[in-house]
């Protein structure tokens, strides 16, 4: 049970020192338009570097998984609903995990 509460002070710890530390060094509005859309950008690109390479190894079968991404890509393009992406891009996954 130590270890365990060791554990949790040290990622409550790391969780609030990533959250304080740019409030720190910032202390006035970043006028640099390249830093603001850096800082912008970095939510979307880690969740893409997180997510994307999981896509392809999820469904169990690397054809099946590209299949599905490429019909979400096609429909993420067109600006088709989130709901509608996911839902045909699992199916299409599935169907081509069927016939494999």
């Amino acid at each position: 049970m130590n270890n365990f509460w060791a554990l949790l002070v040290a990622m409550a710890v790391t969780t609030y020192l990533v959250r304080v530390i740019p409030f720190a060094l910032f202390r006035s509005k970043i006028r640099s338009k390249f830093m603001r859309d850096f800082l912008y950008y970095i939510p979307y690109a880690v969740l893409g570097a997180m997510t994307v390479p999981y896509i392809f190894y999820a469904g169990g079968s690397v054809p099946s998984s590209v299949v599905g991404f490429a019909a979400a890509f096609v429909m993420a393009y067109f600006k088709l609903p989130l709901l509608l992406v996911a839902a045909v891009s699992c199916v299409c996954a599935y169907i081509t995990g069927l016939m494999i």
